[in-house]
């Protein structure tokens, strides 16, 4: 059997099927995810089967996994299906962008952000696309455009960042930078190392520190490092308006991105001094490679751009 023999058997939905069951491990948990009975499923593998004339599941004791075969055309499945969607889509283009569903996945300060201006910009430009929209940290972001629950994460990175997610666990997918988002150090109003534009850390190098989500903490201790001390960190939150709170009352000094500071007016008593540019974290997009000659994902990248350089 060559591959001209296996072309015409081979359909999206059965590739679909065969990537739920390796991303959730079972039938079951494969046809609850894609919305199916579970009969429904196994009776799209027997199709399958039937038309390749090899197995693509096998039976241990109550549960299945995948034969090699059924690997193969699960590794193949979302550059198929992204194919098939940019054809799809690219008809939809001449019909003027009346329709079309995005996935999008970003972190929590963006979603008071840039997300609203992204949203009111397709709404004016494109009012019959639709986008979903949910939060989650960069790791996570960029797992979900990898298991095909999200088609564009909007994701951040630090300099130096050991851990950062688009390298090497982004492999396989497109990441784009789109620009720069300024770090500062947040300060009662009264205190020494608030006067004059700038800042020097290592003046910071006594105070109490309160710290945000894990990798803007990996961000502080690294900035704080090459200022020469090592942060005494006293409080944990991610809640940017209980962050000014303490640090209006005198509790401790901060470090938040200015896309963070903007997400909520600065209280009263407290001020922001920028950081070298250096400093600051990176902005990106995260797509499936090709995704951006889907005309919805593409209109969405191009919103979403505009939306951080407004």
């Amino acid at each position: 059997m060559d591959a001209s023999d296996l072309e015409p058997e081979l359909d999206v939905q059965s590739l679909r099927v065969l990537k739920a069951i390796a991303d959730r491990g079972s039938l079951t948990a494969a046809a609850e995810a894609l919305g199916f009975s579970q009969p429904a499923v196994s009776q799209q593998l027997k199709r399958l089967e039937r038309r390749i004339k090899l197995p693509v599941v096998e039976r241990i004791g109550r549960t299945v996994r995948l034969t090699e075969a059924g690997r193969i055309l699960a590794r193949h499945a979302p550059a198929v299906t992204t194919a098939l969607d940019a054809a799809a889509e690219e008809l939809a283009e001449f019909r003027g962008l009346r329709a079309g569903r995005v996935r999008l996945i970003g972190f929590p300060s963006a979603s008071p952000t840039v997300v609203p201006r992204m949203l009111a910009d397709l709404a004016d430009r494109h009012p019959g696309l639709a986008v979903t929209y949910v939060e989650a940290e960069p790791p996570e972001a960029v797992d979900a455009v990898r298991d095909d629950r999200a088609d564009i994460a909007l994701t951040f990175s630090y300099p130096g960042d050991r851990n950062d997610p688009h390298d090497p666990s982004a492999h396989g997918l497109s990441v784009r930078s789109i620009g720069g988002d300024d770090l500062l150090a947040i300060l009662a109003r009264d205190h020494p190392a608030a006067r004059g534009t700038g800042i020097d850390l290592s003046d910071l190098a006594g105070e109490s520190w309160i710290a945000g989500c894990p990798r803007c903490r990996g961000h502080l201790l690294e900035v704080c490092d090459r200022a020469g001390f090592t942060p005494r960190i006293a409080f944990e939150t991610d809640n940017v308006a209980a962050v000014e709170g303490l640090v209006a009352q005198g509790i401790g000094v901060a470090l938040l991105p200015r896309m963070a500071v903007d997400s909520f007016p600065l209280l009263p008593g407290i001020v922001a001094k920028p950081l070298p540019t250096a400093d600051g974290r990176t902005i990106h997009l995260v797509t499936a490679r090709g995704a951006d000659r889907v005309p919805s994902v593409k209109a969405t990248i191009d919103a979403i751009i505009r939306a951080v350089h407004p």
